[in-house]
């Protein structure tokens, strides 16, 4: 029988750590990863129906922001039914529909245009993505930081195609971080 000693028991232990913080890591991009490709087509899909059709945008995003929380929560009975972990509950809804409540109320306080509305909702949830990314991993600042930074690009200087812009900023950065984040 081999003993160790008490430093060989502390960089053990310290290893044994590192795993399990890698596999929560790989565990939580690995759900988050098909939720962001499931939103940013959600979202490339708002933004060319807004550009093709103006007169209906507002339907068309209430119908595509029920049917992604709808999408949302199959992806996580889904995931819930593959690996047991549980990546959506009443406290999670409960918080994402308060956010999107204080987003709302900003909007009607703001009496923002289509184009400031086109701005502001992408900004604002990449703000929850690169605060929720100081705790769960670099990839959600990274994107979120990079969405919030090609939004204002596009904001301040493409002209008329600005929704198409946001199709392929928000909704194609979504799908692409979704994927990198399957590789981490």
């Amino acid at each position: 029988m081999t003993s160790i000693d008490a430093k060989q028991a502390a960089e053990a232990l310290s290893d044994i750590d590192s795993i399990a913080h890698r596999v929560r890591r790989s565990r939580t991009y690995r759900i988050s990863s098909l939720v962001l490709i499931m939103w940013g087509a959600v979202s490339c899909i708002g933004y060319l129906l807004t550009y093709l059709s103006p007169h209906t945008a507002r339907y068309s995003w209430i119908a595509l922001f029920v049917a992604g929380i709808a999408g949302w929560i199959a992806i996580s009975a889904f995931q819930r039914k593959q690996s047991g972990v549980r990546s959506l509950d009443l406290r999670m809804l409960t918080a994402f529909a308060l956010f999107v409540a204080f987003g709302l109320f900003t909007c009607l306080l703001g009496h923002f245009g289509p184009r400031q509305l086109s701005t502001f909702w992408p900004i604002y949830f990449m703000l929850a993505y690169t605060i929720a990314g100081l705790w769960t991993g670099v990839a959600f600042i990274v994107i979120g930081l990079s969405i919030t930074a090609l939004t204002l690009i596009g904001y301040f200087f493409v002209g008329a195609s600005f929704d198409l812009w946001m199709a392929l900023i928000d909704g194609g950065g979504l799908i692409l971080g979704g994927f990198w984040m399957r590789r981490e």
